[in-house]
């Protein structure tokens, strides 16, 4: 294990977020310290040794968030954001889907190893306000912290500011026979980094804020709590970040530059622990890190800062446990083979606002972009193209784990050699993956900046089995979108707004 430690974000600082001219700063928030909401763990509906039953709704309702009225927020199975729920790897999972939404939502598994379009719960796996839809699968994949958030483009940014995103624990018999923390709510604890404005009443208003380079707000929300603490009783803490904004990137480190381990990415462990004393996220990527407490004493506290700004407050307690150290290795990362005469893919990320796009194009639902066969490995090379300083653009493709190769050439961040889905592509920056699919279908990748997908920069890709036939995928089309929307709406289509669909007509495009 390196003895390391990394005092810098990586990324290019003239690229980060708040030189852009819509970045909102965060502020100090007008609210009472609260205890940390840690979401409670999903009970399945019926278990058995090998299947596991759970029921999932995306309802709306209103959350306590601030003092004063309460937010009209959307989530699952609760008022805003979700359970934890819990998938282990080699079991079978049968979910009901049901949408109690006053209109058309997805539930999109991101990072899940799954079949596409449908289980995967893109923009094509539409469930319409009453109903409810049953999907299914076997989960083979290492354990992880991924999460579910609706996708039904364009209109997944306001879905998913309204509240519907929650964290989904992989767990599997590698991982749980490491001795890292693991109890959860007490010493395992997941942060959904997120950030709103309150309007009057303290209500969320998308169009009011929206914003083609992505939406953000001054007030922090993690977990859904403003201004939180959490108690402290053991040495050590293992805390799975995921970066859920629709826009904001987190540059996280502690009040007293505490150092701490990082020991997970978006789809594994890595292959060693990396020490650091500042990380930064990007839109929808996720870290396991394990900070170390035991030099504390009952009454300190420590801040998670983004920036300079609260996260989170540690308040120590006496331990009632002590920790052991983290192991010096944590996985064998065992990379496919390419093939020397496969040719390189290239995906070019352009534009800023209304202008996005990948490879020249904008996302079009019922169109395939690129195809790939089942079990090849190929190397893409993601370029983005904005000059600098430009912006960072985090790259996310569906129902695949890929490995990082390199950036221009050189090795990828220390932090980027386990399994990921998303990967932050700096300004004039190529960054070549390792990607595998193993399961045929449709699949989308796309900038994870939510604002850029929704407003075209996304494509997607058809995986298939060689020598076997296609089966014909009904894919969503922008019409059928439109029309099922008027109707839940009540208005005409021409008076239809969804933010992406500004991106379209300011390009003179139709979805």
């Amino acid at each position: 294990m390196s003895n390391t430690i990394y005092k810098n974000y990586f990324f290019d600082e003239p690229a980060y977020d708040y030189h852009d001219g819509g970045y909102v700063p965060l502020e100090d928030a007008d609210a009472p310290a609260k205890p940390l909401g840690v979401p409670p763990l999903l009970k399945a509906d019926k278990e058995t040794p090998t299947d596991v039953y759970y029921t999932i709704t995306a309802q709306a309702g209103e959350t306590q968030l601030l003092p004063g009225a309460k937010t009209k927020t959307w989530g699952y199975n609760t008022s805003l954001l979700s359970p934890t729920i819990h998938f282990e790897d080699g079991k079978h999972y049968h979910i009901t889907l049901k949408n109690e939404l006053p209109e058309l939502t997805t539930f999109h598994w991101h990072g899940l190893n799954v079949s596409g379009p449908i289980v995967d719960g893109g923009c094509h796996a539409p469930v319409y306000p009453g109903e409810s839809k049953q999907i299914d699968f076997t989960l083979n994949q290492p354990a992880a912290m991924v999460w579910l958030h609706a996708h039904p483009c364009p209109s997944t940014a306001e879905q998913v500011w309204h509240g519907l995103a929650g964290i989904v624990y992989v767990t599997d018999a590698h991982e749980a026979s490491l001795d890292l923390p693991r109890e959860y709510g007490v010493d395992d604890i997941p942060l959904v980094l997120q950030d709103r404005r309150f309007h009057e009443n303290n209500q969320w208003d998308y169009r009011a804020d929206y914003d083609p380079d992505g939406v953000a707000g001054p007030t922090a929300m993690i977990n859904g709590t403003i201004n939180p603490y959490f108690d402290v009783t053991t040495t050590k803490v293992r805390l799975r970040l995921l970066d859920g904004a629709n826009r904001r990137e987190w540059r996280l480190h502690f009040s007293d530059d505490r150092e701490f381990v990082q020991v997970a990415g978006d789809g594994s462990l890595l292959p060693e622990p990396v020490h650091f004393t500042h990380l930064m996220l990007t839109c929808a990527e996720r870290a396991q890190i394990v900070v170390d407490f035991s030099d504390c004493k009952p009454g300190d506290e420590v801040t998670l800062l983004t920036d300079d700004k609260k996260v989170v407050t540690f308040r120590i307690h006496e331990f009632k446990r002590v920790n052991g150290p983290v192991p010096e290795h944590l996985l064998d990362i065992k990379a496919p083979t390419v093939d020397p005469g496969t040719p390189v893919r290239r995906i070019v990320m352009s534009g800023m606002d209304e202008s996005v796009a990948i490879d020249g194009k904008k996302f079009k639902m019922d169109r395939i972009d690129a195809e790939q066969p089942v079990g090849q490995a190929q190397y893409w090379d993601v370029v983005n193209a904005n000059d600098k300083p430009g912006m960072v653009h985090p790259f996310h493709c569906h129902g695949t784990q890929f490995l990082v190769v390199s950036r221009d050439g050189k090795a990828p961040y220390p932090n980027e050699h386990g399994y990921k889905d998303t990967v932050g592509v700096n300004p004039g920056e190529t960054v070549r993956l390792l990607v595998r699919f193993d399961l045929p279908g449709v699949y989308m990748y796309h900038c994870h900046i939510i604002e850029h997908e929704d407003g075209g920069m996304m494509a997607q890709i058809e995986t298939y089995v060689p020598g076997k036939p296609r089966p014909k995928y009904d894919l969503m089309t922008m019409d059928k979108l439109m029309k099922a929307l008027s109707e839940e709406r009540g208005i005409p289509e021409d008076q239809l707004w969804m933010a992406g669909m500004d991106s379209y007509k300011k390009m003179g495009m139709k979805m």
